[in-house]
């Protein structure tokens, strides 16, 4: 409904285009692409990494690109790598060369403010992509309705645990980075359903951390710890399929993967064909290409100097504000409709259903 307000309370003639590689070791050269008609206007995109999930380079950069390119609009494309400071230089370079709006998903709400006030005082448009910068100044935010994500997440897990007949499990939660406000709504969204469970005895509190910068490494370490001190863990909270991933690593160690619930986020391939193959449970889908085409449509309308269209808003408790917002609905995913997925042209047959995974897709339907 336009105008909505959605409050979470929080504790992302043709001419020459440069499109710097997003490797995970944060190096690579550039490829160069052209548009059709000329818009005035010119487009800045920094992602945050490729460590914490591999969608930044797989699917949200070729996306915007080919959306830029479509509509004959200048962009540059790069990648933090991790890196608040080569963010902030990178954005400085952007305005430097001339953007006219800049799409940012900060790695922190204190950098990217910093990056958003920069602009806006250079007259540049700025966007929040996929998370939002607390207390920034930002013209629209496009996302998912985040808290829903964690909803999700937090009845997938329930609904897992109950499958398996465990009785009053203990359930240990690896949230995501402190840093990243998305982190902060996810599991706003999955206490919301965990907490009630917690406090009838339904479930048991088990260990409970965040990961800085959603490093998986780091991810692993923590839950190996909360598995050695409670051994009797029963059910995993993982805020995203790469912190899933590093949990069943653990668990697969132990002889636990595929007996302990897991959740995720993301509908990574390497997720999807642990959903197939019973290790995790269930993951959450948020359709990157809706989220891409949201966000260069209004980035490519403030390069022609038009209004974009955001029918919702969310509040920024730090600013005080209301951010026109654009904000799409994610999906469970479970053994049962990761052929959702596929249908929806996130991942390729071809990609999932590789050795193994042949005959468990040919089950699912796949």
């Amino acid at each position: 409904m336009r105008g909505k307000v959605l409050r979470f309370a929080t504790a992302g003639a043709c001419v020459a285009l440069t499109v710097a590689a997003c490797g995970s070791s944060g190096g690579g050269g550039s490829s160069t692409s052209s548009g059709g008609a000329k818009v005035k206007g010119k487009i800045g995109v920094i992602l945050p990494d490729t460590k914490s999930s591999a969608r930044w380079a797989t699917a949200d950069q070729p996306l915007l690109a080919a959306a830029f390119k479509a509509a004959g609009v200048q962009y540059d494309i790069q990648n933090a790598q991790g890196d608040a400071t080569q963010m902030q230089t990178i954005a400085d370079q952007m305005i430097t060369n001339g953007v006219t709006v800049l799409m940012i998903t900060n790695l922190d709400s204190g950098s990217g403010k910093a990056i958003e006030d920069k602009a806006k005082a250079q007259g540049v448009a700025t966007i929040d992509y996929d998370r939002l910068t607390l207390g920034g100044s930002a013209q629209y935010y496009v996302s998912f309705d985040n808290v829903a994500v964690g909803k999700l997440q937090g009845q997938g897990l329930v609904d897992c645990l109950k499958a398996s007949g465990a009785q009053k499990p203990i359930v240990a939660e690896l949230n995501g980075s402190p840093t990243d406000n998305n982190a902060t709504l996810f599991k706003q969204g999955y206490d919301s359903v965990l907490d009630p469970l917690y406090k009838d005895g339904t479930l048991v509190k088990g260990p409970d951390q965040s990961v800085p910068d959603w490093d998986n490494q780091q991810g692993g370490t923590i839950f190996e710890q909360m598995l050695t001190q409670q051994p009797e863990i029963g059910g995993v909270l993982t805020a995203n399929d790469g912190l899933g991933g590093a949990a069943l690593a653990i668990l697969a160690k132990n002889g636990l993967n595929g007996k302990v619930p897991v959740t995720g986020q993301d509908a990574t391939t390497p997720a999807l064909q642990n959903i197939l193959d019973g290790d995790q449970c269930m993951t959450v889908y948020k359709a990157v290409k809706k989220e891409a085409d949201a966000a260069s449509a209004l980035a490519i309308s403030l390069a022609k100097g038009e209004k974009g269209d955001a029918p919702q808003t969310i509040h920024d408790p730090t600013g005080n504000r209301d951010v026109p917002s654009v904000l799409l609905q994610p999906v469970a995913i479970t053994k049962d409709n990761v052929k959702f997925v596929v249908d929806d042209g996130y991942v390729t047959k071809a990609e999932l259903c590789t050795g193994k995974f042949a005959a468990l897709c040919t089950t699912a339907g796949i």
